[in-house]
């Protein structure tokens, strides 16, 4: 079975629009409806109807679903597997979020290349969202990320916690910050509530982002207040460009670890969480 056609399915029973498919993989509407064509040709079964409301799956299509994920996931690792043999034993591509790779990258890929050195490594820094996605489809074979979608086929651990500092290049209390000039931190859905409820008359700011790195640059270039990591802050400080404001609350950012439900307990996936746990230990 040609994984073309399991990945236009997986697609159109996202879109339910033969024309946002064909978009969305750079193909023609007429090679999406062969492809489809093509599998339902296979099942002897319809997966898909047609009609003016748009489309819509049969019931062998949901039931067929499933299984595309998995055989969709199991492509993707063979795959990896072939092409990065080479003189290692195995290879793992590995996702975390922005913030964590600022933080802990260097640490974490030289304590993994210790533990597994027969292990060859590609890591990439994202959002969570898209390595849920990633993790869903097979293209990642561990995340660590803030936010869990608790997909079917995933399995999540809450390993850590990262915690933001609310500091400011003039004021000293919350009372002294200036709305005009705060940068909002939205680092997560679960961050921006504990914001919301810790600081209400902060949070319809004129400047926004979800990345640490980008709110440092905007602080140092702009002034004014925002949350940082806490290692942020200090540097900051240390550096005589922003201080603490004394009286907000700090704000803790749970950290979960994100793995396939058949790899969960696999060695070394549990030595590639267990150094980033022990990286985030207080």
């Amino acid at each position: 079975m040609q994984i073309d056609l399991i990945e236009t399915f997986l697609d159109l029973m996202e879109t339910r629009s033969f024309n946002r498919t064909a978009e969305r993989l750079n193909i023609t509407q007429s090679t999406v409806s062969h492809r489809v064509k093509a599998l339902e040709a296979q099942f002897n079964r319809k997966l898909f109807t047609r009609n003016k409301g748009g489309t819509a799956p049969t019931a062998s299509g949901l039931r067929f679903l499933d299984h595309a994920k998995a055989l969709q996931h199991q492509w993707h690792e063979a795959t990896r597997a072939v092409e990065n043999a080479g003189a290692y034993e195995r290879s793992m591509r590995l996702g975390i979020q922005h913030d964590l790779a600022e933080a802990f990258a260097g640490r974490w890929l030289s304590a993994i290349r210790t533990d597994l050195p027969a292990t060859s490594i590609y890591m990439e820094a994202d959002y969570s969202s898209q390595m849920n996605r990633d993790l869903a489809a097979g293209d990642l074979d561990l995340a660590i990320l803030y936010t869990p979608h608790y997909l079917p086929d995933l399995h999540y651990e809450r390993i850590g916690e990262l915690t933001y500092t609310l500091v400011s290049t003039s004021a000293r209390t919350v009372a002294e910050i200036r709305p005009e000039t705060y940068i909002q931190a939205v680092y997560s859905p679960a961050f921006d509530r504990a914001h919301r409820l810790a600081l209400p008359q902060l949070s319809a700011a004129p400047l926004a982002s979800g990345q640490n790195i980008a709110i440092t640059g905007l602080l140092k270039t702009l002034g004014g207040a925002a949350y940082v990591t806490s290692q942020t802050a200090l540097r900051l400080a240390e550096e005589g460009l922003a201080v603490p404001v004394t009286d907000a609350p700090p704000i803790a950012q749970a950290v979960y670890a994100a793995t396939s439900i058949r790899t969960r307990h696999a060695h070394q996936h549990r030595r590639i969480i267990g150094v980033m746990q022990e990286l985030l230990a207080p």
